[in-house]
């Protein structure tokens, strides 16, 4: 790190996503590209117990990029990856750093983070790429799969009283660093407790509760772009929803 740099930290959890890594480190040499001229750019991938050799493919693919790996020895869930990735952040980040946190699957879209950074100027500590926005949208997207997206979306802000906020569960999204920190001094380092993929409500309900400005922008989430299946499972995802109740009162009280 380079000192008087501000960093831009891209986080992202994978968990066998070996043929969809050669598409996604070309995103990311595009985003460094990018982004180089004001940034110091560090991808930080955070391998949930592959078995398809995802992280020393990862490491073949990102020769001459400012990596860091850290790996789970088995499947936690995406929870508990970005929770490793925060708490590896933790000493390292600074107030006015800026990290990003996106899928490994290429569903994510580099091409929004200059529009989120704009975004903050505007006072924003936060940014969500929504597809919930008008301008977003899905596309190859099966029609359950939306029915139950949009389902849960709305059981979800109405049972944990999130309002104004169009999309809760996307991992895409950008925080500045100080918010972060703020999180960290609360709810500890890894800041979520939960494994699965519900950890992004919970993470969007402690940033409510802190009152972290929040935004969003409008993404259109393509299906097309992922190669296999999402490793999303459906019913436990929404379970997990619910349990997330338990935790409110406690998180309310800023109790980890």
């Amino acid at each position: 790190m380079e000192p008087g740099r501000t960093n831009l930290f891209v986080l992202f959890p994978v968990f066998n996503e070996a043929e969809n890594l050669e598409t996604l480190f070309e995103g990311f040499r595009r985003l460094i590209q990018e982004f180089s001229p004001s940034y110091d750019v560090h991808l930080l991938m955070v391998d949930d117990g592959s078995g398809d050799g995802t992280p020393d493919l990862a490491q073949s693919l990102a020769a001459g990029l400012d990596i860091t790996v850290l790996r789970h020895p088995a499947n936690k869930g995406p929870g508990a990856a970005f929770a490793t990735g925060f708490a590896y952040l933790a000493d390292r980040l600074h107030a006015d750093d800026w990290v990003v946190t996106m899928e490994g699957d290429n569903t994510s879209r580099h091409e929004l983070i200059r529009q989120m950074l704009v975004r903050t100027g505007e006072g924003y500590d936060v940014v969500l790429a929504s597809p919930y926005m008008y301008g977003g949208g899905f596309s190859e997207t099966s029609l359950l799969r939306k029915l139950l997206s949009s389902g849960a979306n709305l059981v979800v802000k109405d049972l944990l009283g999130i309002q104004g906020i169009l999309t809760v569960s996307s991992f895409f999204r950008l925080y500045r660093g100080k918010i972060l920190l703020q999180l960290q001094g609360r709810y500890g380092k890894g800041i979520v407790e939960r494994a699965g993929f519900e950890s992004m409500v919970e993470l969007l309900m402690k940033l409510v509760i802190v009152n972290a400005p929040i935004s969003e922008v409008a993404m259109r989430l393509d299906s097309s772009r992922r190669k296999g299946k999402s490793k999303m499972k459906i019913m436990k995802t929404i379970l997990g929803y619910f349990a997330l109740w338990r935790g409110k009162k406690r998180w309310m009280a800023g109790v980890a």
